[in-house]
C-alpha cells in the first residue's frame, strides 16, 4: 500500500482521491484477468479523472 501511494504522490495525484476511485471502478471491470485492463488505472496514466490530481 505504500509503495501505491508514493507512486501516485511521485506522478502528481492525491492519494486518497486516486485509491477511492481504484476501489469504485476496479471491481467492474469486465475482464480482471487481463493485464492490460489496468492500463488507465496505473498512476502514470493520462486517462485518470482530474479529480484525482494534485491542481497546482
Amino acid at each position: 500500500m505504500y509503495s501505491v501511494i508514493e507512486t501516485a504522490k511521485e506522478n502528481g495525484l492525491l492519494p486518497f482521491q486516486y485509491l477511492k476511485y481504484l476501489f469504485e471502478q476496479l471491481p467492474q471491470l469486465p475482464d480482471p484477468q487481463n493485464p492490460e485492463a489496468f492500463e488507465p488505472y496505473l498512476p502514470w496514466s493520462s486517462s485518470l479523472p482530474i479529480t484525482c490530481r494534485v491542481m497546482e
